[in-house]
């Protein structure tokens, strides 16, 4: 009889405790923790999409980084159930999202591991570099700061003010863009075509990461070798990649893209990244809900798994009605407002980047000219709906109450000041329990 392979998640209550074993072993680390959090997520549901898209990533950065001390920051966060696993909650996770439980995010007072709390998207870039500033003040040489971003979330403006301000800093700081073409719904906007371009790029910065490996290894002509190709780079660059590199231009260096699930490869690349000096940004490829195939097929419904479910066939377990059953008030607006627009061409439809959630997607297929998702971009989506209303047009901006709180200063000062007719529907307003204060909609 065949010996049964050891479990090794099960001797991982610390990311020092991972750091022990061998590289090798790491993509059985990773397929245990993947059905670790498929299994969970199937009597408990939670966000499982998002955490099965980088538990290879997960894997690598505690492998790699010494964290605590090393500062690692999500965005958003609904991808930290791996992190939360490999980081002392393994025996707790049962409680994700419970009353009395831990939390479905990052949580500064929950770990030392969760270095800064999260619940809302795009605020990695400006925090790490927060805490890369702060380490750089401290005098600290050999303290890492890695921000991880998702390519949804790099549509939000806070994404692009951090980036330009990192850009010139001068701090030892790793972005991870995490780029698997999907927030909730699919996303949107010429950033992410500018992506796809990257990713069908890719020979230039294939070239120039392993030209750059391989100079720092030479000892005698490593940093005045490296220094050469710096200062030729733009007409390598020129030759190979014919449009300019949005992240360099902000002042980072550029590397990927790469396969975000070849674990054993992530961990060469983020040691090698290690003793690159200066802002840098990795771009990595990932497909949300990686391992579970119903979440592979629909990334937008098993964002958050969408009830209790088997495991083996994905199919969602009825759970027992209590009561009359109501209709969902996302659903009652997605019937109305189709309705509505068809009896005033005037109506518009905006969500920034919940068309599914909201139900405008129905309103999509019934009037597409008609209907905007303008990505993770709640101020612009209020301020896009003001100049609609200048000109004479009746915006409906579906947004989710806790989303809201982002937009303020566009309501008061470019919608109410200036008296425009613009029509708010608030989704998920009041206390929203599992998904905890981060997600209140209490202040609409």
């Amino acid at each position: 009889m065949a010996e049964t392979k050891k479990k090794l998640l099960d001797q991982i209550d610390r990311p020092e405790d991972l750091r022990k074993l061998k590289a090798d072993d790491l993509p059985q680390v990773c397929a245990e923790l993947r059905e670790f959090i498929i299994r969970e997520a199937a009597s408990n549901p939670g966000h499982l999409g998002a955490s099965l898209g980088v538990v290879e990533l997960t894997v690598a950065l505690h492998y790699i980084y010494n964290t605590p001390y090393d500062k690692l920051i999500w965005d958003v966060g609904h991808q930290a159930y791996g992190h939360k696993i490999l980081t002392g909650r393994r025996k707790v996770f049962n409680t994700n999202r419970l009353y009395k439980g831990i939390s479905g995010f990052p949580k500064i007072e929950e770990s030392e591991y969760d270095s800064f709390g999260v619940g809302h998207s795009s605020t990695s870039i400006s925090a790490a570099l927060g805490m890369a500033i702060a380490s750089k003040l401290r005098g600290e040489k050999d303290r890492k700061i890695i921000g991880v971003i998702g390519d949804g979330s790099m549509t939000c403006g806070l994404a692009f003010e951090g980036l330009n301000n990192a850009g010139p800093s001068n701090t030892d700081l790793l972005i991870i863009l995490n780029d698997n073409n999907m927030s909730i719904d699919p996303n949107v906007g010429g950033l992410s075509r500018y992506f796809v371009h990257m990713q069908t790029s890719r020979t230039y910065n294939r070239l120039k990461s392993k030209i750059w490996r391989i100079l720092g290894n030479l000892d005698k002509f490593g940093p005045k070798a490296r220094a050469i190709v710096q200062r030729h780079q733009q007409a390598l660059k020129a030759v190979m990649f014919r449009e300019s590199n949005l992240f360099e231009s902000f002042g980072f260096r550029y590397f990927g893209p790469v396969d975000g699930h070849n674990v054993v490869e992530l961990t060469k690349i983020l040691k090698d990244l290690k003793e690159i000096p200066g802002p840098k940004l990795l771009h990595i490829l990932t497909k949300k809900g990686k391992g579970f195939s119903p979440a592979e097929k629909d990334a937008t419904r098993w964002h958050s798994a969408p009830g209790k479910f088997n495991i083996k066939t994905g199919e969602i377990i009825p759970e027992p009605v209590k009561g009359a059953k109501l209709s969902k008030y996302q659903h009652v607006f997605g019937k109305t407002i189709i309705e509505l627009a068809g009896m005033n061409d005037k109506i518009v439809a905006i969500t920034p980047a919940m068309p599914t959630g909201c139900s405008l997607n129905w309103m999509k297929e019934v009037y597409p000219e008609r209907t905007f998702d303008v990505g993770i971009a709640e101020s612009h989506a209020v301020t896009f709906a003001a100049g609609l209303a200048a000109s004479g047009f009746l915006p409906f901006v579906n947004i989710y109450s806790t989303f809201m709180q982002r937009a303020y200063d566009q309501i008061i000062h470019d919608v109410a000041l200036q008296k425009l007719k613009v029509v708010f529907c608030l989704d998920r307003a009041g206390l929203v329990g599992a998904d905890g204060a981060t997600h209140h909609g209490l202040f609409d």
